[in-house]
């Protein structure tokens, strides 16, 4: 056993010495050959083929770009003509856009002569510290599933999470898109959406509006009431069903609160608010209803 073993290292070392002993006989001849000699083979065998393949890598790398833009249209069309959901249709869109990059690149990879299958391993091996790094990412992606599947919400509605509230204008395959009512972009991880508070504003087919209004102490509650009445039938926007709700609310220390709540349509819910606010600023006065203001008594009392 022992003389295998020496004669293995031996027999090693040998191949060691005649790799080591090659290369340096390659580059002795480098050396000391003239470069007319081996320069024409150097262009002929490898600088050749590796221009021709890099040309190749080029014009498949601009016509692949122009075939995925031409499948990403025709998608689109095939969605618009069969009406498919605008929340289906930019989720769908943004996953064929990288499926087919993906593709593209390997194919690219591929012509250059590189070992796909080396990459492949290269890849799956380097897959864990790859999935470690990109978790923030895959749970996105992961979202973004869970978005499509349970739909608490699609392209469309008004939404609120995460301290930000605004009209969702596109759910891709890592984020969803919202546009707030002052026209900023806010784009939100499909994550931290797909596990944290949503409130949907457009999930039910009406919204309640609530209203404070506020008479001086003296007026005509009754006559208060009337006209809040009269002018919530006079909004063909307030739903008559179910009815409108106008209450006394409570008697504070200056005013006397009435509480009106009444149901709209979702999109009508903000033009209703700021009209009815408009409405009884300018009818309060003209039937001789008051609006408070902070006020104190005092009362002095003369001692002897």
């Amino acid at each position: 056993m022992e003389n295998d073993s020496i004669v293995s290292e031996v027999t090693d070392a040998i191949q060691d010495t005649s790799a080591v002993n090659g290369m340096a006989e390659s580059i002795r001849r480098i050396t000391t050959t003239p470069v007319s000699d081996w320069l024409p083979d150097l262009v002929r065998d490898y600088l050749v083929p590796f221009g021709i393949k890099l040309v190749v890598a080029i014009v498949v790398l601009l016509l692949g770009r122009w075939i995925i833009k031409l499948i990403q249209k025709a998608f689109q069309r095939a969605m618009l003509r069969r009406s498919a959901d605008p929340s289906l249709k930019s989720f769908l869109s943004s996953v064929i856009s990288v499926l087919l990059h993906f593709v593209l690149i390997v194919s690219i990879i591929s012509i250059l002569g590189i070992n796909t299958s080396s990459l492949v391993a290269l890849l799956a091996s380097a897959g864990l510290a790859v999935g470690m790094a990109l978790s923030g990412t895959l749970q996105n992606f992961a979202g973004g599933v869970m978005i499509m599947l349970f739909r608490p919400f699609k392209v469309g509605d008004y939404i609120s999470s995460q301290g930000y509230e605004g009209k969702v204008s596109a759910i891709q395959i890592f984020n969803t898109i919202i546009l707030t009512t002052d026209n900023k972009t806010v784009i939100l991880p499909n994550g931290t959406l797909s596990t944290g508070v949503v409130t949907n504003f457009n999930k039910e087919s009406n919204r309640r509006v609530d209203w404070v209004f506020s008479i001086s102490y003296g007026d005509d509650y009754d006559h208060a009431k009337a006209v809040l009445q009269h002018l919530c039938d006079a909004d063909s926007r307030i739903l008559k069903e179910p009815k409108v709700v106008i209450e006394l609310l409570k008697m504070s220390d200056s005013s006397v609160d009435i509480t009106v709540r009444a149901r709209v349509k979702p999109e009508d819910y903000w033009d209703v608010y700021f009209r009815m606010n408009e409405l009884v600023y300018k009818t309060f006065p003209q039937e001789g209803l008051c609006f408070p203001f902070p006020q104190m008594d005092v009362h002095v009392v003369k001692s002897h």
